[in-house]
């Protein structure tokens, strides 16, 4: 069913995005990458043309919207579609608001939020034109659940979920673009690497002894929802740990 189809998936450099980008490869899916680590882009690519999958890659930042609309058109220009959008890229720097660490509430702001409206906006019109697409939304369960220390990056993922539901009722019924919100809990991958805030250690620290998700069972989520037959609309997607209370 998505065999033959282009995905765009930001964030593909490691962890979701890149088990996504193989994932999805597998399925028969031409898969757009970027990410800012060029290097990691370039290693993935081989990986996915070694299994016989078509792969283009581009460094990309998604806080800058040139970079997002550049990508999107020489997707374009390559493939002449793009039919996913999985917005993945995404921060984590957790810590308690009373350290004031403005710079990372920033960072996530422009990662989480303003990241995945640009990268939305930079294809919008395409699937519009062609009354087709779907757009996969990282969320989280912090898009549900507010937690101690992550009131910052709770709320860009609250904003996340809202965003996504605003796209559903815009779209979906009137032009034919399905949307997905994706709500992992814990999984393994380098989101953590971000947390400065030394008082949270006992919280990395614990996740690493919990038996968490892995990348590529989101990855597997993903799937189910892009490869679903077009008249259902898979909208949203909770995924926690079995060993996860909240």
């Amino acid at each position: 069913m998505i065999n033959g189809k282009v995905a765009m998936i930001t964030g593909a450099s490691s962890g979701i995005g890149e088990a996504t980008a193989l994932t999805l490869a597998k399925a028969g899916v031409k898969v757009a990458i970027g990410a800012r680590r060029i290097e990691r882009l370039e290693e993935l690519s081989k990986k996915i043309i070694a299994n016989g999958g078509e792969v283009f890659f581009q460094k990309l930042d998604v806080t800058k919207n040139e970079e997002c609309k550049n990508f999107a058109k020489a997707v374009l220009d390559k493939w002449g579609s793009i039919d996913i959008l999985v917005n993945n890229a995404g921060l984590m720097p957790l810590s308690f608001f009373k350290n004031l660490k403005v710079d990372e509430w920033d960072r996530m702001i422009d990662v989480n939020i303003k990241g995945v409206l640009y990268c939305t906006g930079s294809v919008i019109s395409h699937m519009k034109e062609k009354k087709s697409g779907h757009i996969v939304n990282l969320s989280s369960v912090a898009g549900r659940v507010v937690f101690p220390a992550g009131s910052v990056y709770c709320a860009t993922k609250f904003a996340v979920a809202a965003f996504t539901e605003g796209l559903r009722q815009e779209f979906s019924v009137r032009s034919n673009i399905r949307v997905t919100s994706i709500e992992p809990g814990i999984v393994a991958t380098e989101l953590t690497d971000t947390i400065t805030d030394e008082s949270l250690q006992q919280f990395v620290e614990h996740g690493k002894k919990m038996e968490t998700l892995q990348a590529q069972d989101i990855a597997n989520a993903i799937l189910y929802a892009v490869d679903s037959p077009q008249h259902v609309n898979v909208n949203e997607i909770l995924i926690r740990p079995t060993s996860q209370e909240k």
